[in-house]
């Protein structure tokens, strides 16, 4: 019997092929996020395949490897209207660079859902996703708390472009310049989707501010490789660190004192409402213009409790080990 992580890796590396051909003579769905390599799109895929089920869906689920490549995302939605898909779920990687492919679905009749992170264009059936300024504001209020409102504090985040971190980076920044002008804002260094490149960025920081009170991480990958860095320097728990995303390792980082708490969204729901929006559409049902997924302060306190561990923990090797769990 695999563990959890092996089982888990073992569907990231299947979530990188190209999707099958359909067959079931259901309608099918391409369902496309911005990688597969974190627990939070595995969970995504998870509500996507729960939702296929109940609304009689063939789910195709293809993502690129790397979260940044909004070439290689564009080129996944292309092959999907090639394949004149029923339907498009899509987490855009970019705001403005996937506008063009969506609007190109949308005029083949190929309807199309946007989950996670926006997209400038009004063209679409559904915006699923999480209040991410609410999430920054959430993060700076906990920051400003541990912190005592004193000390400098520096932002790890994901990338330029995307539209749901860069929410996430200006509510925790105007939180803390509003409520908090004690707190020094050192500004956001990007760690472009890799954790080498967060644990870098991070050290950079400890080594230009060796008095840092504070670092807020905006993504699992950020949060990976900025509690790395802290850890590696002897500074767990004295430099208070506060995330947004959470994995399995992540909380046992904040379980052991390194992580003071983390931010969650609910990445199952997400996927699984905004598949639900485009079966609602696709049996000419009324369909929801917005939904917020919602978002949650996780700590040591409240890791426990059902409804965090629901949200935190879905019964991933359940749904994607389903026989034909979208290919």
């Amino acid at each position: 019997m695999p563990t959890r992580r092996e089982f888990l890796a073992s569907v990231s590396a299947a979530g990188g092929l190209s999707a099958c051909a359909g067959g079931s003579g259901l309608p099918v769905v391409g369902v496309v996020p911005k990688g597969t390599n974190h627990t939070f799109w595995q969970s995504v895929h998870a509500g996507a395949i729960k939702a296929g089920e109940e609304f009689g869906l063939e789910i195709l689920w293809n993502a690129p490897q790397l979260e940044i490549d909004s070439s290689r995302q564009i080129a996944i939605v292309e092959n999907l209207i090639t394949r004149q898909v029923d339907g498009i779920v899509l987490a855009p990687v970019d705001a403005e660079a996937l506008v063009r492919v969506v609007e190109r679905a949308v005029d083949r009749a190929i309807p199309v859902a946007i989950f996670d992170s926006a997209i400038e264009t009004e063209r679409i059936i559904t915006f699923v996703v999480t209040d991410n300024y609410r999430g920054g504001v959430m993060a700076a209020e906990r920051m400003g708390e541990i912190l005592g409102g004193q000390g400098k504090v520096g932002v790890i985040g994901f990338m330029p472009g995307s539209a749901s971190t860069m929410k996430r980076e200006a509510g925790f920044q105007e939180t803390i310049e509003e409520k908090f002008p004690d707190i020094e804002f050192l500004g956001v260094r990007f760690n472009m989707a890799d954790r080498a490149k967060a644990l870098e960025e991070a050290e950079n920081l400890l080594t230009a501010h060796p008095d840092l009170a504070g670092l807020f991480a905006d993504n699992e990958s950020s949060l990976d490789g900025t509690v790395q860095a802290v850890k590696q320097r002897g500074l767990a728990g004295k430099v208070k660190i506060v995330g947004f995303d959470a994995s399995e390792t992540l909380v046992g980082d904040m379980l052991e004192g390194a992580i003071d708490s983390i931010v969650v969204q609910d990445p199952f729901k997400m996927g699984y409402e905004s598949t639900r929006q485009m079966a609602f559409h696709l049996k000419g049902a009324e369909t929801t213009p917005h939904i917020d997924s919602g978002a949650y302060l996780l700590t040591p306190e409240n890791v426990d409790l059902p409804k965090m561990r629901e949200i935190v923990f879905p019964d991933l090797e359940y749904w994607l080990g389903r026989k034909g769990a979208g290919h």
